[in-house]
Order: structure tokens, then sequence, then C-alpha cells
């Protein structure tokens, strides 16, 4: 019991302390909170009046039989003037906490999109594409009541009902103490709905996140899922896990239609206890039929604020749930690449060496084992070898995307590890086979927001032949490039990736099974601006099409995260290993061989 005790007081003051973190993006705004404060005063003490000039009007002239019209229609029109400045102070006050609210949003999502760019290639091992889109988006978004205004409510709720109850304790206190006592029951009813909301609120949240990542990931690989004829069994994989989300959505509805009326009825129960409470007193004239009105009026509007907090409880409920999920990542920061520590690199030459490379991405299942090669600056490298052989891992650790766990890898004499980041990957670009293209045109994806010319785009361009088939399009290097590029040819993409690669001119260039998709007379063409575009530059080719590698200056061949024969094509053809079987299955046309341990 007392472990439990423990573990809830952690989890509570958890909780407090994400809430706490919550508020401090109000930092920057406290001067438009304080003036959204004291504009919530002054509406309190507007809509505070009206019930007590009411009192005034029935007590004092009509019970009375006091017809000054003149007192009255000042009455009157200082009733107006309270509403009118109810109005118009309200509606300055929830532009000033809407705006507030939209640039906390618009700065926490910036915020995790900027941390996220941060995050190494294991974070995004781990965490699917749609998980990470329900923090910015969705998570992101259940934080926007609260921001927008939650909190300001709350506290004008509360200086409300400390208002009512001083009035009301000012008008007659026996009153006060009758209207009051259905307090206990609002409180209880309260800590039961907490404990239910919160529960149904994590659920929620938990099966939201795998709708969307479940949405995200089949909408990707649609064609697969068609291609397999899986219509069916996806549709069935999505009902079973919307139908859990519906019952948990329907249970949030019913928790949160169940506070108003519980509410209700109690306020009307009071005001129903009072009336006959004071029906005596009245008769017998202890009792002013201005202060009952008055008091029915003050309860109404005392379950006014109370029925708010409970409606607002579960926005906060859902913020402070969403708050978890939020900075559960930015919170991350082992995991957060450091782009900016290290020495700065100037033009690497790109002098690349392995020494003795392990490295696993989990745990001791290596996926290179004891890996030593060099690559002289300058020079065309050529890695070869079964799925799974580690070709494309050597790669990524080039890039830094992981970092080994033996060995040492060296870039002109210098460790990866100590050159600056974003000095080292910007002088290193890969040509993956699967290309990514973003919507908008040609140019902008070629440029990706670099300072490179329109000139130097077409120059690029032609290099790889790419700019005949730029230039028969309408609109040219402006033509529009929708998601991911689907109105163009696999062929077509490819060429578009070598524009931006031989654009960003790089020390080192790397093609990661770059002309797999290319048909063989664009890959000729390919081949000659090659040629071009390797002169004074490292290259680094991975290719399962082993015609494109004949002409490189070493070929490394790796099997089972080793390598296994180092030289170049007629070198290793006259070695009659592993590469030379490779070359004559490829040749005859026939199934690759398998690969002797």
């Amino acid at each position: 019991m007392r472990a439990d005790a423990m573990h809830d007081e952690f989890v509570l003051q958890k909780r407090k302390f994400k809430f706490l973190r919550l508020m401090a993006y109000f930092k920057p705004f406290i001067p438009l909170l304080v003036l959204s404060v004291a504009l919530a005063l002054l509406v309190n003490a507007a809509i505070l009046a009206k019930p007590y000039i009411i009192k005034l009007v029935i007590d004092d002239y009509i019970v009375a039989g006091n017809y000054d019209m003149g007192s009255i229609w000042l009455l009157g029109l200082l009733y107006f003037l309270m509403v009118l400045m109810g109005s118009v102070l309200g509606y300055m006050q929830t532009n000033i906490l809407t705006y507030v609210g939209q640039k906390i949003m618009f700065n926490i999502r910036n915020q995790i999109f900027e941390h996220i760019q941060k995050m190494s290639m294991n974070f995004f091992d781990k965490n699917s594409t749609g998980r990470i889109l329900i923090r910015v988006t969705t998570d992101v978004e259940a934080l926007n009541e609260l921001f927008s205004g939650v909190m300001v409510d709350l506290i004008r709720n509360f200086i409300m009902l400390a208002g009512i109850v001083i009035m009301i304790f000012t008008l007659d206190v026996r009153l006060a103490f009758v209207s009051i006592s259905c307090v206990p029951i609002i409180a209880g009813i309260m800590v039961v709905y907490r404990i239910a909301a919160r529960k149904n609120l994590i659920r929620m949240k938990g099966l939201l996140a795998k709708i969307n990542g479940f949405l995200a990931e089949n909408i990707s690989g649609m064609k697969l899922v068609q291609i397999f004829n899986r219509e069916k069994e996806k549709y069935e994989e999505l009902r079973k896990l919307d139908g859990e989300y519906f019952k948990c959505s329907l249970r949030e509805v019913i928790l949160n239609s169940f506070s108003k009326p519980v509410v209700e009825i109690v306020n009307n129960l009071t005001i129903a206890v009072l009336v006959i409470f004071c029906m005596g007193r009245i008769l017998e004239g202890s009792l002013e039929i201005g202060v009952l009105f008055a008091f029915i009026a003050y309860i109404k509007q005392f379950f006014e604020p109370i029925s708010e907090i409970s409606e607002k409880y579960t926005a906060i409920q859902s913020a402070i749930v969403s708050s978890e999920r939020i900075f559960d990542i930015l919170d991350k920061r082992d995991t957060q690449e450091d782009m900016m520590g290290g020495k700065p690199a100037g033009r690497l030459k790109g002098a690349i060496r392995f020494e003795n490379v392990w490295f696993a991405y989990e745990n001791e299942a290596w996926v290179l084992k004891d890996v030593s090669f060099s690559i002289s600056p300058g020079e065309t490298a050529a890695f070869v070898g079964a799925t799974g052989s580690g070709k494309t891992t050597i790669i990524s650790l080039i890039m830094r995307f992981y970092d080994i766990q033996k060995g040492r890898i060296l870039i002109d004499g210098q460790d990866i590890r100590e050159y600056r980041l974003e000095d080292l990957r910007k002088q290193i670009t890969v040509v993956l086979q699967d290309v990514f293209l973003f919507a908008g045109d040609i140019k902008s994806n070629i440029r990706l927001n670099n300072s490179i010319t329109d000139d130097e785009i077409e120059c690029a361009a032609r290099y790889v032949s790419a700019d005949s088939f730029i230039e028969s399009l309408p609109g040219k290097y402006d033509e529009e490039v929708k998601e991911r590029g689907c109105t163009f040819s696999a062929g077509q993409k490819q060429l578009i990736s070598f524009v931006r690669a031989v654009a960003f001119n790089p020390a080192v260039l790397v093609l990661d099974e770059a002309t797999a998709s290319i048909d063989t007379s664009t890959e000729q063409a390919i081949r000659e601006a090659m040629s071009k575009i390797s002169r004074n530059r490292t290259s680094i080719i991975i290719a399962h099409r082993l015609s494109t590698i004949r002409s490189a200056d070493k070929i490394l061949v790796m099997h089972k995260g080793r390598i296994r024969e180092t030289g170049n094509h007629d070198e290793l053809m006259a070695l009659g290993g592993i590469y030379c079987r490779l070359c004559k299955a490829q040749t005859e046309g026939g199934d690759l061989p398998r690969i002797q341990q």
C-alpha cells in the first residue's frame, strides 16, 4: 500500500510539473494576460451589478410605491450600460485570448518540429510516422482551448464565484448559507468525474495515435495493399481500431454531457429550497422581494461558472495528457543530434577510411564486423553484395546518421565524430533509389531552400541529361510537383534527384541503388554525366546492377557484414570469386549464385 501511495504521489507531482511547464508558455504574453484579467474583472462587475440594480428597482420603487420615473429611467440606463460594458469588454477579452492562444500554438508547433528535425535516425526507427504526426497536430491542437482562454476563464469564473459569495453574504447571511449548501454535492460529483474522464482521455489519445499511424502507413503503402488484394483485411484492422476509439469517444460524450445536467439539477433544487425558505420571511415582512429576486439571479450565476469549470476541466485534462506526450518528445535529448558541436570543416578532399569498424542497430546484433577499407580523394568506389550485407549501412555511418560502437571512421584523416555535423553533411550528398520529392515545383525540389541560382540548376540538369525531359514539361522548371512526385515516372524522379545532387556540389557523392529505376538509354546518359561530375570528388556507388560499376576505381564485395574481396573489375574477375560469380549470373540472366561462407 505504501508503494502504491508513493507512486500516486510521484504521478501527481509529475502532472503538476507538466502543468507548470505549460503555464511557462504564457510568460511572453503576461502584459496581455494581465489586461485580459482586468477586462474579466470589469465584465464580472457588470454581471454582478445587474441583479442588484433590479433589486433596487423592485424594493425601492415598485414595492415601495415610489414611482419616481426619473430615478427608474436612470437605473434602467445604468442597467443598459452594464449590459453594453459586459458585451464590449467580453468581445475585447475574447480577441486578446484568441491571439495569445494562437501565438502560443504557433510557437509550440514550431518548437516540436525544430526539435524533431534534430533527432537521430534511431528516434525515427523506433517511432512511427503516425505517432510523430499526432504529436505535432492533434496533441498540439488539444492545447488550443487551454491557451485560448481556459486558464483566464478559470480565473474569471473563480473571481465571479468569489464576487457572488460576497454579494449574497452582504444581502443576507442566512440565505447565503442555504445557497452554498450545494457546494459539497458538486465537489463530490467533480471528483468522480475527474477520475473517470482522465482514464478515458489517456486511452483515447493512445488509440488515436494508433489510428493515425495505421492510416499513414497504409495510405503510403496502398499500392502494395492493392497488389496483394488485402483491402478487406486492412479494412477489418482499421474497423477494429476505430470501434475501440468509438467506444472511448462515446464514453467521453456521456461523461461530458453528464456533468452539466447534474449541475443544472442541483442549481434548480437549490433555487426551489431557497424559495420555500424565503416565503415565510417574505409573508412576515422580514425579507424584501427584491432580495429574493437578487438571490435567485445570483444563484443562477453561481452555477454558471461551476458548470463552465466542470466543462473546462475536460479541456484541462486533455491538455495535460497531450502535454505529457509532447514533453515526452521535447525531453528526448539523448537521441538528439548536436549539429553545431565539433570542429568546423572546410572543403573536404574526400579521403574516406574505415578502421576496424563494428556496428549494430540493436545491442550486439552486428551489421558490420571489423570492416576496414580506404577510398582516396577523387576515387570512385563501388560496394556490391547480397541484400543485408551492410552496404547501405556504410553510407548511413559516413553521414553519421548512427554512431559506431567500435573502430573509427576518418574523412581527410579526421574522425568524423570530431567534425561539426552540419558541415559534414553539407559536403556529402546521397542519391537514393526511392526518391522523395516535396510538393511544390521542380526548381524548389532541386534547390531545397538553398542559395542555388536558376542558372546553376539548369547547368546541373544539362550535366545529367535531365534538361530534355524538364524542358518538355508545360511549366519547365516551374512545373508543379504533387505529393511525393506522384505525376512523374520513377526514372524522371531519379533524374531530378541527380540534378539536386550535382547542384549542391558535394565533396562526396553517394549513389545508393540510384540507377535501379532508370531505363537503359537514360542509364547510359547518366554514366556519361557521372564521368564528368566524379572529377575532383569522391564517389561511392552501391548497385545490384553490376554493369553500372565496371569503370569504378575500386570495388568492395561485402557479405554478412564483412568485406570479402577488394579490387577493380578486371582484378576481381581474374580472382574468380564472389564478384566473378555475380557478374556471370547477371550476364547469363540466371539466378544469383549463393555466396558461400
